[in-house]
């Protein structure tokens, strides 16, 4: 098989945090015009030589090839790839350095019209397939394995796992069902599985939202306001979160009759069952309780989705489901409490490291 060019990408200052880098991820261009998705990353402790940032190409090649004599091949090399939820971003920078510090390489996407990658010209987070997604989790890939070549690790050693929250953990699970064999592990943060209430719910939903759907994608529902997740984690209000208010606003952005289409469309996927080939671990809060007004009960639940819901729909998503709930958890697992985020840092760490090591292991 013949294999690409290693290429350097560009890597800029992160426009949030010091610490971290971004990489723009050109994708085709729609009805809004251009699009773009972003990868972000930890930046390397060792800067790339001068000669590979001056293209010298000979000399940057060899120091490539001299890493590669130092490293062992029978050394597996574990990636995450992080993806956000519903009008959100990544802004999880511990969940980040704790991956990194214990060995296994962090990346985050924000996808398309969210975040960084959200254009003025854009509708915020629209969509009406979440099969767009595919776009920019395959860039994104691709940029991960340029990567691990130029740190000289063998194709065969990544070990890439899928991690997603919320909308982010639909988008993922409903990926990782459609591409097996490309995944070590699926690790999914209160992933939106089914609409909150129930499936009947969602069947009516559905028969509501299909005429605008059809004849305005973008119409916007005039839902109730229901601030009150947001109140629990931006510092701001109630929580210790510094928030970007254009990308995670208040209110969350509009409703629209597409986007919701999409999601109950993926939502009815979940139902008839998942077959993921990948170990799958599910984070999810003890309980739940969903209103529109604030109480400091919400700093120890999710405030968002149905985790007795979701508990019972992970089981149908793959032959190997582990669930792990946490006490005085909120929707973001790795925005809950200190200790409750300190808990789901080593626990999911030691799950994936376990679990790379069977796949390992296996015959």
């Amino acid at each position: 098989m013949t294999r690409s060019p290693l290429r350097v990408r560009t890597w800029q200052q992160d426009v949030l945090f010091n610490d971290f880098e971004q990489c723009l991820l050109p994708l085709e261009p729609d009805e809004e015009g251009a699009v773009s998705a972003t990868l972000v990353r930890r930046k390397p402790k060792r800067e790339l030589s001068s000669a590979a940032r001056d293209h010298d190409w000979p000399s940057w090649l060899a120091a490539v090839r001299q890493r590669r004599e130092h490293r062992h091949d029978h050394e597996d090399h574990n990636v995450v790839l992080y993806l956000h939820g519903w009008a959100d971003y990544f802004l999880q920078t511990e969940l980040a350095d704790y991956f990194e510090d214990h060995g296994a390489s962090f990346y985050a996407l924000d996808l398309r019209k969210f975040g960084r990658s959200l254009h003025e010209y854009q509708t915020a987070g629209y969509t009406d397939d979440l099969d767009v997604y595919d776009e920019e989790i395959e860039a994104a890939l691709t940029v991960i394995r340029e990567e691990a070549a130029v740190r000289g690790v063998p194709e065969e050693r990544l070990r890439v796992h899928l991690m997603g929250h919320s909308l982010g953990g639909l988008v993922a699970a409903l990926w990782a069902d459609r591409h097996p064999g490309r995944l070590a592990s699926v690790i999914l943060n209160s992933p939106w599985l089914e609409l909150q209430g129930s499936t009947l719910v969602r069947s009516i939903a559905t028969q509501l939202v299909e005429p605008f759907a059809r004849a305005d994608p973008k119409h916007a529902f005039p839902l109730p306001e229901m601030p009150a997740y947001w109140k629990s984690v931006s510092d701001k209000a109630y929580g210790e979160w510094h928030i970007v208010s254009a990308w995670r606003p208040r209110e969350s952005f509009p409703i629209r009759a597409g986007w919701i289409r999409a999601v109950m469309n993926g939502h009815a996927r979940v139902q008839h069952g998942l077959d993921i080939d990948a170990p799958v671990l599910i984070m999810l809060s003890e309980r739940s309780k969903i209103q529109t007004g604030y109480t400091d009960e919400l700093k120890t639940l999710d405030a968002v989705i149905d985790v007795q819901e979701t508990a019972k729909r992970a089981l149908g998503i793959s032959r190997r489901v582990a669930v792990f709930r946490y006490r005085g958890a909120i929707h973001d697992i790795f925005m809950s409490s200190r200790q409750v985020r300190e808990q789901a840092y080593k626990e999911s760490m030691d799950w994936l490291v376990q679990t790379a090591a069977e796949s390992t292991a296996a015959p």
